[in-house]
């Protein structure tokens, strides 16, 4: 296949044809159990909105983390964005139509709840993307997280690429050590931050105000369960 990226439409296409063992593509897969008949039309659009508007608009940064959750990314279509958030992601931009995929209520993930905490703090123009940027899952049981596998990430070394000589952002922020090493495999420099999760959301915080010269905040915890 082709890896060359020549524009956003080209990007969500070779990305919509992306295909691994237990891996959910959300720009191509819908899941029966929670998704709308045209929900992976819906996922592209979502990331084509957004592309098209950071390459408008410029941005200030790249917050990169490891891969889609489930509860995540794999039903927005956007990285560290749940359902609760795709408001919020579409003002970022300037009230972006960016739409649900999915039946039944909406549904919050810890770690996008933190992020989009510290995102309406910075109040700048960030955009969010995956070293791998599908959901994995064990095999199985397509409602768990896993690491990807090195050849994954490999795969999709050119969207990395892309963006960044696209977005040409004044800084790449790590989310964590997995992104962090990921990243540094790909020869792509990265200033790390603590991951959120696990108890990590007091120091993820204190290094994201850190890195933008904010005060330092109010130390809490998610109090999500889950």
């Amino acid at each position: 296949m082709d890896t060359t990226i020549k524009s956003s439409d080209d990007f969500i296409e070779k990305l919509s044809d992306l295909n691994f063992e237990a891996v959910f593509n959300p720009y191509r897969d819908r899941c029966g159990e929670f998704d709308i008949d045209d929900a992976p039309a819906i996922r592209r659009a979502n990331l084509r909105h957004v592309l098209e508007a950071a390459q408008t608009k410029g941005v200030a940064s790249l917050w990169i983390a490891r891969d889609l959750g489930y509860r995540g990314g794999r039903r927005t279509g956007l990285a560290l964005t749940d359902e609760m958030h795709l408001e919020a992601h579409g003002e970022l931009y300037g009230s972006l139509p960016l739409a649900r995929a999915t039946n039944g209520p909406a549904l919050a993930e810890r770690t996008a709840t933190v992020i989009w905490d510290v995102l309406t703090a910075v109040s700048q123009p960030i955009f969010l993307w995956n070293v791998f940027p599908l959901h994995p899952h064990e095999r199985g049981h397509s409602m768990s997280n896993r690491c990807h596998t090195r050849a994954e990430r490999q795969a999709c070394r050119p969207f990395l690429a892309w963006l960044l000589e696209t977005l040409r952002p004044r800084s790449v922020i790590a989310i964590g050590r997995d992104a962090q090493s990921a990243l540094s495999e790909l020869d792509i420099v990265s200033q790390q931050v603590r991951h959120p999760s696990y108890g990590g959301q007091t120091e993820f915080m204190t290094g994201m105000y850190h890195h933008y010269g904010l005060p330092s905040p109010v130390p809490r915890q998610a109090s999500l369960p889950f």
